[in-house]
């Protein structure tokens, strides 16, 4: 059975794209077949992260999302991506268009959302996926709420800071209400001064969700900038240990 993971964070900023890339290429790196979908179309960008160019991109989700291509051909196998790859794992990307024109056409006149989920399930039977990564858009809003109400797992990305507290309290009300099966917490970004194990369970008290994992702040992390594959140049680093962390808990 395929498992759809949904990335979400309330706000901007978290390191959600880059943990969602981390953790399908890892997943991949270990044999499994894996495909991320680029659903924030107003801000796509995790298509940085596997060093796929804009130029290299003939069709984005854009062009399937108005029906102008089969889903199929806007999934790019970026399986060359994983230095050192062997074995049966593949590993595709579905990107969103980075051109003004398409990004002010989907904030103008927006898309069907329902085209999604026709193309998630497209997706799952064309590749033979046993995992589908869901890159959300920030907050709430439609294609948002779809995405979380079609998947096995919310993966919810956030920061030790207030105003991500606030909207962890709004996603994790509104998985429940969409019978989402399981919620995971995972904190990004926490200064060392904070006590991991108090930060852990204070967040399971108060939300009544597990959390997987507790990321540092990491200037590593932050001078490679999204521009590749962390836990491939870091193999031991500290972050590396928690994208294994959180894959060990999807599986």
């Amino acid at each position: 059975m395929t498992q759809i993971v949904a990335v979400h964070s309330f706000r901007g900023g978290t390191g959600k794209s880059n943990i969602a890339a981390n953790c399908a290429a890892y997943l991949a790196q270990q044999g499994a077949r894996v495909a991320v979908v680029d659903t924030d179309v107003q801000s796509p960008g995790i298509h940085a992260v596997f060093n796929l160019a804009q130029a290299e991109l003939a069709f984005t989700l854009n062009d399937y999302l108005w029906d102008r291509c089969p889903v199929e051909r806007v999934a790019y196998d970026v399986t060359s991506r994983l230095n050192g790859h062997a074995g049966s794992g593949k590993l595709h990307l579905v990107p969103a268009s980075l051109k003004l024109g398409a990004i002010n056409r989907v904030l103008q006149e927006g898309y069907p959302v329902e085209r999604l989920n026709i193309g998630f399930r497209a997706l799952v039977q064309a590749l033979n996926l046993d995992y589908l990564f869901i890159d959300t858009h920030p907050g709430v809003n439609e294609e948002t709420l779809l995405s979380i109400a079609v998947c096995h797992t919310l993966l919810f990305i956030l920061r030790p800071d207030q105003q991500d507290y606030q909207g962890a309290g709004v996603m994790i009300e509104v998985a429940r209400k969409l019978e989402v099966p399981r919620t995971l917490l995972a904190f990004n970004k926490v200064v060392s001064s904070f006590d991991h194990a108090i930060l852990r369970q204070e967040a399971e008290s108060v939300y009544g969700c597990p959390v997987v994992v507790v990321l540092p702040l990491s200037e590593d992390v932050a001078q490679m900038g999204s521009g590749d594959l962390f836990f491939l140049r870091y193999p031991d680093h500290p972050f590396t240990t928690g994208i294994a962390s959180i894959v060990n808990c999807l599986k």
